[in-house]
C-alpha cells in the first residue's frame, strides 16, 4: 500500500476517536476485516481503547452514546461497567455494533497500566496475543508500540520452542499468530510435530519467556521432571515446548472464559447470540476455504 494511501486508510479508521468517542491515551484497530482490500459490509473494525481511568471514560461515554451499551448496563452506570470488566472479565469492556456512518464497529476499553502489564508479562494473555498479530496503531500516548516488542520478542521465542526443527517463514509467522487460539476447542488435538534441538537454543528460548509463563511452568514440571526449569535446566526442546503450550492453553482458556461470561452479562443474550453466530460463521468459513 503506497504511503498517501496509507495515510488515508489510517485517518479512516481513527475517525471514531474524533468524532464519536472521547479521548483515549491509545488506540489500535485489528481484526480480519483490516485484511482484505474489500471487506464485507457487514463485518465490523475492531477496536483496542486504551484510557487511564475507564469509570470516568465510560461515564463520559454513557452521556454521548448510551446507545452503544445494553439497556440494563446503561441503567447499572459505569461503576457497574467498570466492575464487570475488572471482576468478571479480564479488565475490557466491549461494545459490539456499534453504527457509525455506514460503518459497524467493536470496541474494548481497558485501563492502561493494565493493557502494559498484560503487554510486559502476558498476565491474562488476552490483549497481548491480540498485539502479537497485525494492528494499526492510531494513537499512542504511553510508547506501547515501543513496549509491544517485547510481547513480540517472547511470542517468537515462544513459537521458536513450539516449531518442528525445519519451518518456513510463513509457518514462524502462523505460528505466532496462533498463539493467543491455543485455548480454541478448535486447536486442542494439533498433533505435535516439534523435534529435539540443541540444549544452548532452548534454554535461550525459554528465558525470554515472560516470568508468570515460567512461574506458571513450576508445577507443570513438577509433575514430569525433577526441577523447575530454568535457562540451566531445560535441555529437551520437547519437554520445553510441551510445558509451554500446556501453560499458555490454559492461561488463554481461562481469559476468553472470562471474557465470553463477561461479554454476556454486559450484552444480554440477543447480543451474545448475534456476536457468538457471526464468530461461528466466520470459522465455518475459514473451514471450508
Amino acid at each position: 500500500m503506497r504511503p498517501a494511501e496509507e495515510a488515508a486508510r489510517a485517518a479512516a479508521l481513527a475517525g471514531p476517536l474524533g468524532e464519536l468517542l472521547p479521548p483515549v491515551d491509545f488506540c489500535c484497530a485489528y481484526g480480519s476485516t483490516l485484511l482484505h482490500a474489500r471487506p464485507e459490509a457487514s463485518s465490523m473494525v475492531d477496536y483496542i481503547l486504551g484510557v487511564p481511568d475507564p469509570l470516568q471514560w465510560h461515564s463520559e461515554n454513557l452521556e454521548r452514546n448510551p446507545d452503544h451499551y445494553s439497556g440494563w448496563m446503561a441503567r447499572l452506570g459505569p461503576g457497574a461497567i467498570t466492575r464487570l470488566a475488572d471482576n468478571i472479565g479480564v479488565g475490557v469492556y466491549f461494545n459490539p455494533f456499534v453504527e457509525w456512518r455506514d460503518k459497524r464497529i467493536k470496541y474494548g476499553v481497558v485501563r492502561m497500566k493494565d493493557l502494559a502489564m498484560d503487554v510486559l508479562t502476558w498476565d491474562r494473555f488476552y490483549l497481548s496475543g491480540r498485539l502479537q498479530k497485525p494492528v494499526h496503531v492510531l494513537v499512542d500516548n504511553w510508547d506501547i508500540r515501543k513496549i509491544n516488542t517485547i510481547n513480540l520478542k517472547m511470542a517468537t521465542s515462544a513459537s521458536l520452542l513450539l516449531l518442528p526443527a525445519e519451518f518456513t517463514e510463513y509457518d514462524l509467522y502462523a505460528q505466532i499468530c496462533s498463539l493467543s487460539y491455543m485455548g480454541d476447542l478448535r486447536m486442542l488435538f494439533a498433533e505435535d510435530k516439534n523435534k529435539d534441538c540443541g540444549a544452548s537454543a532452548t534454554n535461550e528460548l525459554f528465558s525470554y519467556l515472560p516470568w508468570t509463563i515460567q512461574r506458571r511452568l513450576q508445577g507443570r514440571f513438577a509433575s514430569n521432571c525433577e526441577e523447575m526449569p530454568t535457562r540451566a535446566s531445560v535441555s529437551s526442546k520437547d519437554v520445553a515446548a510441551t510445558c509451554v503450550r500446556k501453560a499458555l492453553r490454559r492461561r488463554v482458556m481461562v481469559s476468553s472464559a472470562r471474557q465470553a461470561m463477561s461479554g454476556l452479562l454486559a450484552s444480554g443474550g440477543a447480543v451474545a447470540a448475534r456476536y457468538l453466530g457471526k464468530k461461528i460463521s466466520k470459522a465455518w468459513k475459514s473451514r471450508t476455504v
